[in-house]
Formats: structure tokens, C-alpha cells, sequence
């Protein structure tokens, strides 16, 4: 297995953890964690740890056949196991039904993967995306998304080496981040205190061109202005760079 570290570097610290308020947390990526997995990684924002495995099925969903849809379709599950967090969260198994969270999660990670993909060049297979929290310290979702691209690029590469796809489909890389300000400050990648303090909490997904894939945005009991947006909008764009730069690196590990 094999893992890199990516992380800014920083002439003054001003948070908790030291870090500036322009700077990613530690950004780690251990490839093969899950060996019958297509494709996995074990990526790290810090302490939030979350486990990015990528199976594929040779076959797509019922609606897909039924609305004479060609090409393949990805999706996602994603979930937090009971340990994950200091108090233990109950599996969704034993509620009988998904959490809302971890449901609206599952689609975003879904909808960012295949703004990534040529889903014709798949061919008729369906691939899953499973991302399970290992530890949480806030930013579950970027993780995921950002690790679960590490995952599908190094399950393309082996569906390409087998000779099951013909092309390589992948478009660009994607990545997530959150920003938001917290004192009154705009910060870059909020671990969990900064989270819940934060007076506005804005996750950007993003592909290498630049271009927005999805926007999630809220004032907690607060407003922001379009100058404030702007801020966070730029420093979340910086933060993707790092963090596509980093996920390269860890796809050519």
C-alpha cells in the first residue's frame, strides 16, 4: 500500500490546529486498503478518515433498460460506522431506513462522480462508490468525494488493464472542500469545532477546470454578502488546486 501527504505550508498559525486560515489539513491517501475492491483508497483530511472502495456490477439498473438509456450509470453509498464519531451513531440497519444526512450525501458523491465520467465509454456496467467514515472531524462529504475520484481513477486504470473498457472515460478530476467563516473570518477546510461554530458553511465541488459542479451554502442564523461569497468562492477554488494536485500525485503512486 502506499500513501502521500499534501499539505500548505504556513508562516503563522491562528487556529486550533495550528494552521493558517488559508490552509487545507493534512491530506493523506493510502491506495489498495480494500484489496477485493476494483478500485480503493483510505483518504485523511486530518482526523476525519474515510474509506473510498469501488466495485462494479455487469449490469445497470432496471430503468435504464426500461427507458432504452445505453451506456453505464455510477452511485453511491456512503455512511458513518458507529465508531466513527465520540458518541456512538446507530447503523442505519437497525433504524430500518437511511438517515436523510447520509441519504442527501450519497447523492452529492454520485452526482460529482459522474460529472467526471464518460458513462458511454463504461459500457453497460454500473459502478458503485461506497465511502464509509472511519472517524469524523468534520468534512465527511469533501473527503468522500475527493477520495472516492482517487478510487474510481485507480478502478478505471484496472478495468483499462483488463481490457473491459476500451477507452479511458474520465474527464477530469473532482475534488471537495468546505469553507466558511468562523469569527467572523473566512477559513479553509473547517474541522468539526469550526463546523459547528461556524456563522456561514459553504462545500464546493469542483472539477481541474475549474468549473463548479455543485454549490452547498448556508448562514447558520447569519447572513453573508456577495463580497463575503466572493471570498469563499476563491479560497475554496485554491483549496481544490491543492487538493486535485494531490489526488494526481496519489493516482501516479
Amino acid at each position: 500500500m502506499r500513501g502521500m501527504t499534501q499539505g500548505l505550508t504556513s508562516v503563522s498559525s491562528s487556529r486550533a490546529d495550528g494552521r493558517t486560515a488559508e490552509q487545507l489539513r493534512p491530506v493523506r491517501f493510502q491506495n489498495g486498503i480494500a484489496p477485493y475492491a476494483t478500485g480503493s483508497t483510505l483518504v485523511a483530511f486530518g482526523d476525519t478518515r474515510v474509506i473510498c472502495g469501488v466495485t462494479v456490477d455487469e449490469s445497470v439498473p432496471r430503468w435504464m433498460k426500461e427507458q432504452n438509456v445505453t451506456g453505464g450509470w455510477i452511485t453511491s453509498e456512503y455512511s458513518m460506522l458507529p465508531y466513527s464519531t465520540l458518541q456512538r451513531k446507530a447503523r442505519d440497519i437497525s433504524k430500518g431506513k437511511i438517515d436523510g444526512r447520509s441519504q442527501e450525501i450519497q447523492r452529492l458523491i454520485g452526482r460529482a462522480m459522474r460529472a467526471c465520467i464518460d458513462l458511454e465509454k463504461v459500457g453497460s456496467r454500473t459502478i458503485w462508490i461506497d465511502c464509509d467514515v472511519l472517524q469524523a472531524d468534520g468534512g465527511t462529504r469533501t473527503a468522500a468525494i475527493t477520495g472516492g475520484y482517487v478510487a474510481l481513477a485507480l478502478a478505471v486504470r484496472k478495468l483499462l488493464s483488463e481490457g473491459k473498457i476500451g477507452q479511458d472515460p474520465l474527464l477530469s478530476p473532482v475534488a471537495a472542500v468546505s469553507v466558511g467563516i468562523v469569527e467572523g473570518r473566512p477559513m479553509l477546510d473547517l474541522c468539526y469545532t469550526e463546523d459547528v461554530a461556524a456563522a456561514v458553511d459553504l462545500n464546493l465541488v469542483m472539477n481541474g477546470a475549474g468549473e463548479f459542479i455543485e454549490l452547498q451554502g448556508t448562514g447558520e442564523e447569519a447572513t453573508f454578502s456577495e463580497t463575503q461569497l466572493a471570498g469563499l468562492l476563491a479560497l475554496g477554488k485554491a483549496g481544490i488546486r491543492d487538493l486535485i494536485a494531490a489526488q494526481q500525485a496519489a493516482i501516479a503512486a
